[in-house]
């Protein structure tokens, strides 16, 4: 058993134990309950709760979600067009999110699916310093897709 400041109080039989929790008007909580003897220790659970849960909360609010932001390109896309789309890539990446790269291929586009690769392999080349490629590019349909993540630093 341990006390409410934290030292050793030793083996106590349960109805000692509850007494003793029940003079300093505090509860006693089963800390290690597999281990022999059980270990019990007395305390005020709902503040214990408490802390627990502002901790939790905190924790909760310091976590970055990541986000799977989705950026579409065309296989016969213009170089300035690329370029925009490209800054959007960067954006996202710097702020922490992942990046869905598409080239979705329209009519007889599809039989050349080696034009939309070379499309998602120029973006993955322009973001190498700062993105890492979580998925290289996969047909899908009439989709082409490609998942790049944020690098570690």
């Amino acid at each position: 058993m341990i006390g409410a400041d934290g030292e050793q109080i030793g083996i106590k039989p349960t109805r000692e134990a509850l007494q003793m929790a029940a003079d300093a008007n505090l509860d006693l909580v089963a800390v290690a309950i597999q281990a022999k003897p059980p270990v019990c220790r007395i305390m005020d659970y709902g503040k214990y709760r408490y802390e627990m849960q502002k901790k939790e909360k905190e924790a909760r609010k310091n976590q970055k979600v990541v986000e799977l932001k989705e950026v579409r390109f065309s296989a016969n896309i213009e170089e300035h067009d690329f370029q925009t789309k490209l800054r959007n890539v960067n954006k996202f990446l710097k702020d922490g999110d992942k990046v869905k790269c598409s080239v979705r291929f329209r009519g007889r586009e599809i039989t050349h699916a080696a034009i939309g690769q070379r499309v998602l392999e120029r973006v993955a080349k322009e973001v190498e310093d700062i993105a890492v490629m979580e998925r290289k590019p996969k047909l899908e349909g009439r989709s082409m897709i490609m998942i790049l993540g944020p690098n570690a630093k």
